[in-house]
């Protein structure tokens, strides 16, 4: 990450999950957090479900809130240092992941002068690992407080979703001098409204319906990546929905064997 981030006259704030990468961070987290211990076979499969319908619906605030709180249960009691090092299990991974498409946008911002920032419902854990991998300025994730080095269970700070987003952003923003009209911000999901709305530039990545028709009734910019998030859900075969389940059920006995 630099380390003066104020030289920059604006900022991109990217969506993560379906946007910078292909499918859910919160999926390799969970495999690697089970290895660890730290949840139940029980629950990694229902992150395992999660995770294939997010790649063919997208998030939703339900099951969100849901990821947002096993999270936090999981961790509540644990050392912080040893959450941390669980990145160290799907980093490289999660890296090779983002889409080359994205790569592309975040040369460009750079090139501008803009600073760039992940936001998303993921642990800041990962997200502030994966933007110092990368070689980005800030990353920002759902933080669980701590004490003495040992997770509470409780949220510090926003739930880096859909308001939170916008929220972070106005601060962040505030904070730096960084004029909204000039900045930017990357999704594919209707959840993130709040904060693509807020900036002067918002970018719609292999959106879903509802907001490929608000990006065209706006003019937003579409970015389209070969992402399989952007393929309707009537649109794909039974064959490879139920292949794709297949595949991440696998990981998970992988995880348990």
């Amino acid at each position: 990450m630099s380390d003066s981030p104020d030289q920059y006259k604006a900022a991109a704030f990217f969506d993560l999950d379906g946007t910078l990468i292909k499918g859910s961070a919160n999926i390799p987290f969970a495999i690697s957090a089970f290895k660890k211990g730290l949840v139940s076979k029980k629950q990694l499969l229902v992150d395992i479900k999660n995770g294939v319908s997010f790649k063919l619906k997208g998030a939703t605030d339900e099951r969100s809130a849901e990821v947002r709180d096993r999270i936090l249960e999981a961790v509540k009691g644990q050392r912080v240092d040893d959450i941390v090092a669980i990145a160290d299990d799907f980093m490289a991974k999660l890296v090779s992941q983002v889409q080359p498409e994205m790569a592309e946008v975040l040369a460009e911002q750079k090139a501008m002068g803009n600073a760039r920032v992940i936001l998303s419902a993921s642990p800041t854990e990962i997200v502030s690992r994966l933007a110092k991998e990368l070689g980005l300025e800030y990353g920002i994730g759902t933080t669980a407080a701590h004490e003495n080095g040992i997770y509470t269970g409780v949220l510090a700070g926003p739930f880096c979703y859909r308001e939170g987003k916008a929220e972070i952003i106005r601060s962040m923003c505030a904070e730096h001098g960084w004029p909204l009209e000039d900045c930017y911000a990357y999704s594919d999901s209707l959840s993130d409204l709040p904060m693509m709305e807020v900036v002067g530039h918002p970018v719609a990545v292999n959106p879903e319906t509802e907001l490929r028709e608000k990006a065209g009734e706006d003019g937003w910019p579409v970015v389209e990546t070969s992402n399989i998030r952007s393929m309707r859900k009537r649109d794909m075969p039974k064959a490879a929905a139920k292949n794709m389940a297949n595949k991440l059920h696998r990981s998970s006995e992988e995880a348990a064997g």
